[in-house]
């Protein structure tokens, strides 16, 4: 008789075989369809090569005299077992245009998928009408195994009903059942509904057919006047199911993802515009793919981007699947108005930047434009206002930097008095000394200073991707979301072919705030501060100019306010809020008193002790 744990242990046994045999058996129904889909294809191209040997064949017997030679073709097969699917795998496609106030989509009935996508009130750079994708730039099929493996790309749907916002198209099978793909606008939207219906196609598809195939190719044709910005913030974006986390790859750069888990949607996403695919169940698994086109291009393209998805089937009399698709600007208002994290894919930095910019910039933006249309004005307020709310925060650093300057004569007199590298540790403990006696603090300025590191950040990322200072004017600059220029030239590495001036100046008041700042640090003979000399002075400068020079004027008109707003402030607390005689008076009344120390301070005169204690122990090891 077997005991209890014999038992449980068959028991566990059979489950597991139970679980191997249903997992091998739905492989097998994988790999069954699989195969089928590679028999239907091989079919096709054997017919379509057949058909090509014989037309050669008859060209080939025409004799040298013109004399034509009539050769007996053999008779070409049909491709399609499904007879009304051989008649619709012939002829040319009508197209249908739906408008509403938004937009223009053009279907065609061959494969009943877009055609091209035109949006109203934008325009590209060049002035002409912009589209999202063109005529013959989108092919979108949807591939089943109905007894062959077919795509609805490959044949014609006969019209149901169509009007100014509707288009309704059918393809009949012979076996029974048709497929039916319904395209709807509704007013006031860049949505585009789209069902896609399998009516009385349980006696045509197998039951064991458990999945439909997505295949979309889109062309993005180029719409702005830098190549180099347009393409930077070009990408694929993606969900997955259950996240509210948005990922992405492209940016310029070809590439491609296998997806293995659930993906809720997907977008082809262009500087300022995108096409978003997203089915109300969702996808099972895929690839998704873009390929960049060349600044060179003839073709004047920007990106074809490749999704080859799998959704999940079940056969019934009667299935449909529902798909809404965006096709319009990525303007972060209009995204955020879908409810479903579109507003993401909007590159506006990690979650601190990303949440600063959602929550404070593009509030205060869009605040400001209720009552200003000029929005090279809108940036000149918004730096002001940044400006006063941070100034408690940078009072502090700039205060200190004056207070530096002040004691530059008696730091160049430490200098002087200990000018050897040997004394370079004595020479800091005094530079110390008199920094505490005066009651100035050399880190003081540091944490302020780091605070606003965020906001300089969160307006890299926000202009170049704002919609709305697309093709805005203002003074010198055309547009304010790209770059400006007053020079062009063939093309140099690293520069481009063109001078930003907003660029350039804005380099000029970064190399003269930095020279300000700076002389109020002495350096002595050290080498260390004449490296951060130079590269505050210098390098920083130049770095800045060529990183912006391709950029948003918008955002080099920011940076270029923001470092003269920096040196008025400067300047006025050093006039105003720093006394030098003040200073002296309080070095005066501290000579021969003892000075109470820092915590930090402390730390870093204990860590100078130590440092001291390990050079005189390696002299000593040497003698």
């Amino acid at each position: 008789m077997m005991n209890r744990n014999s038992v449980i242990g068959w028991v566990l046994i059979a489950l597991i075989m139970i679980g191997f045999m249903w997992y091998q058996s739905k492989e097998i129904e994988k790999q069954q369809a699989y195969q089928a889909k590679l028999d239907s294809a091989a079919a096709v191209e054997m017919m379509r090569q057949a058909a090509l040997d014989s037309a050669q064949a008859v060209l080939a017997a025409s004799d040298t005299t013109g004399t034509q030679v009539v050769v007996q073709a053999a008779p070409v097969q049909p491709v399609y077992k499904d007879s009304l699917l051989e008649a619709a795998s012939s002829g040319t496609g009508e197209t249908i245009v739906l408008r509403n106030d938004k937009m223009e989509l053009a279907l065609n009935t061959r494969g009943a998928q877009p055609l091209s996508a035109r949006l109203e009130g934008y325009s590209n750079y060049d002035g002409s009408e912009l589209y999202l994708f063109k005529e013959g730039d989108s092919e979108l099929g949807y591939s089943v195994f109905t007894g062959e493996y077919i795509n609805t790309k490959d044949f014609l749907f006969t019209v149901a009903e169509v009007s100014d916002t509707v288009a309704v198209m059918r393809l009949p099978f012979a076996g029974g059942g048709y497929i039916e793909q319904e395209y709807a606008l509704s007013e006031g939207s860049y949505s585009v509904r789209h069902r896609l219906s399998f009516v009385g196609m349980d006696k045509v598809i197998p039951r064991n057919v458990s999945a439909l195939d997505v295949d979309w190719k889109l062309t993005v044709p180029r719409m702005e006047k830098g190549f180099r910005g347009e393409s930077q913030y070009s990408k694929v974006d993606y969900r997955f199911a259950g996240e509210d986390k948005i990922s992405d790859f492209g940016k310029g750069k070809s590439g491609s993802k296998r997806i293995e888990n659930r993906l809720d949607w997907f977008a082809f996403q262009q500087q300022f515009f995108t096409a978003i695919m997203h089915p109300h169940g969702g996808f099972s698994s895929g690839d998704l793919g873009v390929t960049f086109f060349t600044q060179e291009d003839p073709s004047h393209n920007l990106m074809t981007c490749k999704a080859s998805m799998r959704q999940d089937f079940t056969p019934a009399p009667s299935v449909t699947y529902e798909t809404d698709f965006y096709f319009g600007p990525s303007h972060y208002w209009t995204l955020k108005s879908y409810h479903e994290s579109y507003e993401k894919i909007i590159p506006l930095g990690g979650w601190l930047i990303g949440w600063f910019s959602r929550l404070v910039i593009i509030p205060t933006f869009n605040w400001l434009h209720r009552f200003i249309s000029n929005f090279g004005i809108i940036i000149l307020l918004m730096t002001l206002l940044i400006k006063l709310i941070v100034l408690p925060f940078s009072y502090k650093s700039y205060s200190s930097s004056a207070k530096m300057q002040v004691l530059k004569p008696e730091i160049d007199k430490l200098n002087e008095k200990y000018p050897k590298q040997d004394d370079a540790m004595k020479k800091q403990q005094a530079t110390m000394d008199l920094y505490r006696r005066a009651g100035v603090s050399p880190m003081g300025g540091c944490l302020p200073m780091l605070l606003q590191f965020p906001i300089l950040w969160a307006m890299f990322r926000f202009f170049p991707a704002s919609i709305e200072l697309r093709q805005q004017p203002f003074l010198w600059a055309e547009d304010l979301s790209t770059y400006d220029s007053i020079v062009s030239f063939p093309n140099i590495p690293l520069l481009g072919d063109h001078i930003s001036l907003f660029a350039l100046l804005m380099a000029a008041s970064m190399f003269f705030y930095s020279k300000i700042t700076m002389q109020g640090q002495a350096s002595g003979n050290d080498p260390n501060a004449a490296t951060m000399r130079f590269m505050s002075v210098w390098m920083m400068p130049i770095m800045m100019f060529f990183i912006c020079n391709s950029l948003s004027s918008g955002l080099s008109w920011y940076y270029l306010l923001s470092n003269l707003v920096t040196m008025v402030e400067t300047w006025v607390i050093r006039k105003w809020f720093v006394h030098p005689e003040d200073i002296y008076a309080k070095l005066k009344a501290s000579e021969g008193k003892p000075v109470q120390k820092s915590k930090w301070q402390q730390r870093l005169e204990e860590a100078q002790k130590m440092q001291r204690q390990a050079q005189a122990q390696q002299k000593n090891s040497r003698r």
